[in-house]
């Protein structure tokens, strides 16, 4: 299927590793420029080296900004910094920040701030310029790659998923007030996916039902009806779709992806 993403602009907050690194992959492979943007610059480069091995010929469409994007005034400097080097951004993927899974018990109003912080901010952050710059173009697509937690609850993640349910919210009503300038925006919901940031949330998972990480994981897996978890390439590829021509009447989405986990009508 013809994407119509070669020489678009790609700027992917969390670009340097999981989901965001995946989806980096499969931009450069449509032939598009793509801007990655991480806090930890010795990541960053790390996966322009993996990305130009895997993709060859794609390294002088790699740039690496290192921003930590939980402060406004860091994305914004990145965002200038992105279009500086390869122009105006055509699509806008959202995989930074992940809240810290905190037993019930253990909360406060201070972790809900941290994981609102951690989360929430990270994305409003880069979505708050570029939507209104692309709205300004009459053009542009916007992902937000959120997670399951903001629809079924999970005790250890309560902090961390109203997080998530705040950005589906975010999604669907910039969806709507950005739809007649002509800007998409949706949003992909992953439930367990086979990255780093998985192994953590295990340890988090293991020591709060006193069990080891193998058996959380050989749990989670039992609960998912495909029989296995997500790879980060399989997250990637839907990105993809939904930031392509293809896609060009999907708007206003949260489209979940848990192997039907916990199917619904709605």
């Amino acid at each position: 299927m013809e994407l119509n993403l070669t020489h678009k602009h790609v700027l992917i907050t969390g670009g340097s590793k999981g989901i965001g690194l995946a989806c980096a992959k499969v931009f450069l492979e449509e032939g598009c420029k793509v801007s990655l943007v991480s806090r930890n610059p010795v990541t960053l480069e790390s996966a322009k080296k993996q990305l130009s091995t895997q993709v060859p010929g794609s390294q002088d469409r790699i740039a690496l900004f290192s921003a930590d994007v939980q402060k406004a005034e860091s994305a914004e400097e990145a965002l200038n910094a992105a279009e500086k080097t390869f122009g105006a951004i055509d699509v806008l993927v959202n995989s930074a920040g992940a809240a810290k899974r905190t037993p019930a018990e253990s909360l406060s109003p201070a972790f809900f701030r941290e994981a609102m912080d951690a989360k929430f901010f990270t994305y409003i952050n880069m979505i708050d310029p570029v939507i209104k710059r692309m709205g300004a173009r009459g053009t542009g697509v916007i992902v937000n790659v959120v997670g399951s937690g903001g629809k079924v609850p999970s005790t250890p993640h309560i902090a961390g998923g109203s997080a998530n349910a705040a950005l589906m919210l975010t999604t669907a009503g910039l969806a709507a007030a950005y739809g007649p300038k002509g800007v998409r925006i949706n949003a992909v919901n992953p439930s367990g996916t086979l990255t780093d940031r998985l192994i953590e949330g295990l340890k988090v998972n293991a020591d709060h039902e006193k069990i080891s990480q193998e058996e959380v994981l050989k749990r989670m897996t039992a609960q998912v009806p495909m029989g296995r978890l997500a790879s980060p390439e399989e997250v990637a590829d839907t990105v993809v779709y939904l930031a392509s021509n293809r896609a060009s009447y999907v708007t206003g989405a949260i489209l979940t992806m848990d192997g039907a986990a916990h199917p619904c009508v709605v």
